[in-house]
């Protein structure tokens, strides 16, 4: 077996149907593991499963959409990944939003509100759904896609970047509680990706190219080049390391 050999393994990816997510739930497939695909839309999610089956065959990936603000939604997430797969190896924490830009003196209580749900709190209801199982089997690995915008100040979106900064802490939290258990949690930190969900940061060419600027590789990311930290971390190469967050910037925080 590789040490990067997913074989066997049962992951459930968030925000799946797109960007970051998608392209992890690629990668994880061609390790051999089975994928479950979930975001809000039913037929985003339908797609990148079959695209997956038809390359990796059948039965490689299902599609259980979810809205990660409800908490039943995310327990159907569980429950029917277990009737599919039997059980949960892999969690990757994918799913976040944000809908206020702007200083922080001008964001609405709801929407202050929804970027702490969904971003932290929601990973909080989906890791303690999954983790039970994996600390029985004493294997397990949980993955919270945070961000760079966790290590550092921003005048524009700094409600996001709390969220992300406590998506670190909920890693080596969590960390400490199953780590006597083989389970192991750790974050990855994008710097700037071409992800529909960061449009707004890259689409224009004078934010690109002040975004770009200070970055070595002088260049924003493409969502594939995380997916090869999310596969190291869900596998056997991955094995000591727990609580951690992987930054993975093309060098913007150096």
């Amino acid at each position: 077996m590789g040490l990067f050999d997913l074989t066997g393994k049962v992951a459930i990816i968030t925000g799946s149907s797109r960007g970051i997510g998608k392209a992890i739930a690629e990668r994880m497939a061609e390790q051999g593991a089975r994928v479950v695909i979930s975001s809000r839309k039913a037929g985003p999610c339908d797609e990148v499963a079959a695209a997956i089956n038809a390359s990796h065959g059948a039965g490689t990936a299902i599609a259980v959409p979810a809205n990660i603000a409800s908490k039943d939604d995310l327990q159907n997430l569980v429950d029917q990944t277990r009737k599919a797969f039997g059980k949960i190896d892999i969690c990757v924490c994918n799913a976040a939003s944000n809908p206020y830009y702007g200083p922080l003196a001008g964001i609405a209580d709801d929407q202050f509100r929804k970027i702490l749900d969904n971003n932290i709190i929601s990973n909080h209801w989906l890791i303690g759904m999954v983790a039970p199982e994996m600390r029985e089997r004493r294997d397990g690995s949980i993955i919270i896609i945070s961000s760079i915008g966790g290590l550092r100040g921003n005048a524009i979106i700094g409600a996001y970047n709390i969220s992300k900064a406590a998506d670190f802490q909920l890693a080596r939290n969590l960390a400490h509680e199953f780590g006597p258990d083989n389970v192991r949690v750790n974050c990855i930190a994008p710097g700037l990706i071409k992800t529909d969900f960061a449009r707004a940061l890259w689409e224009d060419p004078a934010t690109l190219e002040r975004a770009t600027k200070g970055v070595p590789l002088r260049r924003i990311g493409e969502p594939d080049e995380l997916a090869g930290a999310a596969v190291y971390l869900a596998s056997q190469a991955g094995s000591f390391m727990t609580g951690q967050a992987l930054v993975v910037d093309g060098g913007a925080t150096i």
